[in-house]
């Protein structure tokens, strides 16, 4: 049986203690086993932990390193024993997550009170903006990104493809007509965004290429929610993720039209933190519920 936590933590309470004898009296084993234990971890890492003498011991490198790993892996080890025998429920903390106002109303926020049932001690501070947020300078924890990733320092957790799709409601086509090209949008009034990152330009599919068509219209706003309320109010055309405009084409409030232009204006989703081996608990927990159920949504 491979029992490496139990090893390590005996190493550890040797380089405690100081010495083989006492290692033993605390963990219960004879001497001559701690040294077995001792012989066994430095054969299978082929280095030299523990330099022995008759007087004293002392760690070489590589046993102040492992020493140092060890007694983290070791404490995160017992924390995490602590979790589940005291329940996840009391993880306590705050997350502060970042979604766009579309991703965060339909699909973020619904899953909210689920989450507080099995965390009720965690606090979530949500802010919704469609405008990219830096984590380190806003301190956010955890941020759902759609689109390209460009910052290779943050973890990302692929959530799943969105498609954007044109739509708009039945009654604005039955009054100016369904566009059946791209040239048709020019006839049109096409809802825009203002964002810095991009100009009021669509991206459609034409003959096997991407066209970026320039659109014009008598909204131009910073959030896909607006754009879709203005949509749903019979002002114009708006190109929005199917995500946000999923029960609206259910329902018929809104149609999809020039469906066949829009089949390669997929943006990709994840879920962004930044990494390393220290990510606090009320994160993983955040990112364990949220991550399979979006997927599964998306």
């Amino acid at each position: 049986m491979d029992n490496r936590i139990g090893e390590l933590q005996v190493f550890l309470r040797v380089v405690e203690t100081g010495s083989f004898s006492e290692a033993a009296r605390h963990t219960g084993i004879t001497p001559s086993t701690v040294s077995k234990l001792i012989g066994r971890i430095e054969a299978r890492l082929g280095v030299r932990l523990i330099e022995r003498s008759t007087r004293r011991l002392s760690l070489t490198d590589e046993g102040r390193l492992f020493y140092e790993r060890g007694k983290t892996m070791v404490s995160e080890f017992d924390d995490f024993e602590r979790e589940l025998t005291s329940g996840a429920a009391g993880t306590g903390g705050t997350v502060r997550v970042n979604a766009s106002v579309g991703f965060g109303v339909h699909g973020v926020e619904p899953l909210l009170p689920e989450f507080w049932q099995a965390h009720p001690n965690i606090v979530v501070d949500l802010s919704l903006s469609d405008e990219i947020v830096d984590l380190y300078l806003d301190r956010t924890d955890i941020a759902f990104r759609i689109g390209p990733l460009v910052d290779s320092s943050l973890v990302a957790r692929r959530i799943g493809t969105a498609r954007r799709r044109i739509v708009a409601t039945p009654d604005y086509l039955a009054q100016h007509g369904t566009p059946a090209s791209i040239e048709d949008l020019d006839q049109h009034n096409c809802l825009g965004f203002n964002f810095r990152r991009s100009g009021p330009i669509w991206p459609l599919n034409h003959g096997g290429r991407t066209v970026d068509h320039a659109i014009t219209g008598s909204l131009l706003a910073n959030n896909g929610e607006t754009v879709r309320r203005m949509a749903l109010a019979g002002v114009g055309l708006a190109r929005l993720g199917d995500f946000h405009v999923r029960k609206d084409l259910a329902n018929g409030r809104l149609v999809e039209v020039l469906p066949g232009f829009g089949e390669g204006d997929l943006d990709e989703v994840h879920a962004l933190y930044l990494g390393g081996r220290h990510v606090p608990h009320r994160i993983r927990l955040f990112l364990h519920f949220m991550v399979p159920r979006l997927q599964a949504w998306l």
